[in-house]
């Protein structure tokens, strides 16, 4: 577990601007609804003549004056993005780091075998995704609280579910591709989340593009989708967890092989 401890160490600062972040958007974001709530009305009215932007976000089938709708769409703006950006930057320079900062010599000159350190590093990984949706989804609770709003469990749960499975898809697929890499980490994290998350959308608002649902994990995260059938699409989850297991697979391939220079 010495690596495990030396990369949440490592991390921590990340960890805490990056949680500190979430938790501040989603926070701000619940704690507006009771000053928004009077003019949701509007809103809705606003939103449902926008034609493809409305049913880009799934807008068309909620109502913002239902905390649930409204918090389904906050959430996935806030932690679908945030949280999809973050897994994926940390787990795509879980492995090459060790290239890039030039201390491979160090690591594997231990006896420890590199099958391990896959090990180890993906624990490490995991362990801080999970620690950032717990400290997320306890503050979305108390902030709900904090305004005197019935707490929605079984949607909000369903939602925070979602969206650490999405991560744990996005971290999966990004240490996978960490194992080929050398140098560069951060524009493929970044890249990747953010053509997902668009991937999203355009599936939403073309009929021809429907299929790019069975291709990015925001497809199973729509809170519009998870509010409207009160569960989620475990065929569409299923199939991320089975890319995310390939490309850790893939890792464990590559990685005892590489060439570490």
């Amino acid at each position: 577990m010495t690596i495990v401890k030396h990369e949440l160490r490592q991390g921590r600062v990340s960890l805490l601007i990056w949680t500190c972040a979430i938790v501040l958007l989603l926070g701000i974001n619940v704690l507006l609804y009771p000053e928004l709530k009077s003019q949701l009305d509007d809103v809705n009215d606003m939103f449902s003549s926008m034609g493809s932007f409305t049913a880009a976000f799934g807008m068309d089938r909620l109502s913002f004056g239902m905390f649930k709708d409204y918090y389904a769409l906050e959430c996935g703006s806030v932690l679908g993005l945030g949280g999809g950006i973050f897994a994926s930057l940390l787990a795509a320079g879980m492995l090459s780091k060790e290239e890039k900062e030039h201390t491979a010599e160090f690591l594997l000159a231990h006896p420890v075998s590199r099958k391990r350190i896959i090990s180890e590093k993906l624990a490490a990984v995991f362990a801080e995704i999970t620690v950032m949706n717990l400290i997320v989804f306890a503050m979305a609770i108390g902030c709900t609280k904090a305004i005197g709003e019935e707490i929605p469990w079984k949607e909000a749960g369903l939602i925070h579910i979602a969206y650490y499975i999405l991560q744990l898809e996005l971290a999966g697929i990004c240490f996978g591709i960490s194992a080929f890499l050398r140098r560069g980490s951060v524009g493929v994290g970044l890249g990747l989340a953010i053509t997902l998350y668009f991937l999203s959308l355009i599936a939403n608002i073309t009929e021809s593009a429907k299929p790019l649902k069975y291709v990015t994990p925001y497809s199973y995260c729509e809170g519009a989708d998870i509010v409207t059938n009160g569960s989620l699409d475990w065929v569409k989850v299923s199939l991320g967890l089975a890319i995310c297991a390939l490309c850790v697979l893939a890792a464990y391939l590559k990685y005892p092989r590489k060439d570490i220079q």
